[in-house]
């Protein structure tokens, strides 16, 4: 799919280097995620693999480089939740509010819609405060933007950078 130059398709393992040089500013530069050591390429690989078994896993690419990835997994491991799933989207630091993450959720959302998903949930660390440069609001404000809502809150549960985090759940029915 192309939309401003950017050109989704499906991943490969041999993208993995790309993506865990993605990921890596997020792991260290961030609360982002609550990673303490960011995963080679060996380990980014055996998390495609493992990922692609049951769900679509896509990356974005403008002017031949990959700019963003978004993969969908496992919500709940019970069969009772086979109709739900966490999605997750990581856009190059240099290239966030592109409007990459966006299509990556545009067309993540369609392929998990064809294959009977229901519930699509998001977890996202939370900044109590605004002034925190290791956590900003804007994973949230794009979650609103793309239709998702609050579902859940949970108070500093996460210790990163010797900070108590907090994480929130947000949920879009598609």
């Amino acid at each position: 799919m192309k939309n401003s130059a950017v050109l989704v398709r499906r991943v490969f393992l041999s993208d993995a280097a790309d993506l865990a040089g993605i990921y890596k500013p997020y792991v260290e530069e961030t609360a982002v995620t609550f990673e303490y050591t960011a995963p080679d390429e060996a380990e980014f690989r055996r998390r495609i693999e493992k990922i692609c078994e049951k769900y679509p896993y896509i990356v974005a690419v403008k002017n031949q480089k990959i700019i963003g990835y978004c993969y969908a997994s496992v919500f709940k491991d019970r069969d009772a939740y086979s109709g739900c799933v966490e999605i997750s989207v990581y856009i190059d630091k240099n290239c966030r509010r592109s409007g990459a993450g966006s299509v990556l959720y545009k067309v993540m959302e369609r392929k998990l819609r064809k294959m009977g998903i229901k519930n699509v949930y998001a977890c996202i660390a939370y900044p109590e405060t605004d002034n925190d440069y290791r956590l900003s609001p804007d994973s949230v404000l794009f979650h609103k933007k793309m239709g998702y809502s609050l579902c859940g809150y949970f108070k500093d549960c996460g210790i990163k950078f010797g900070e108590k985090w907090s994480m929130i759940w947000m949920e879009k029915q598609i």
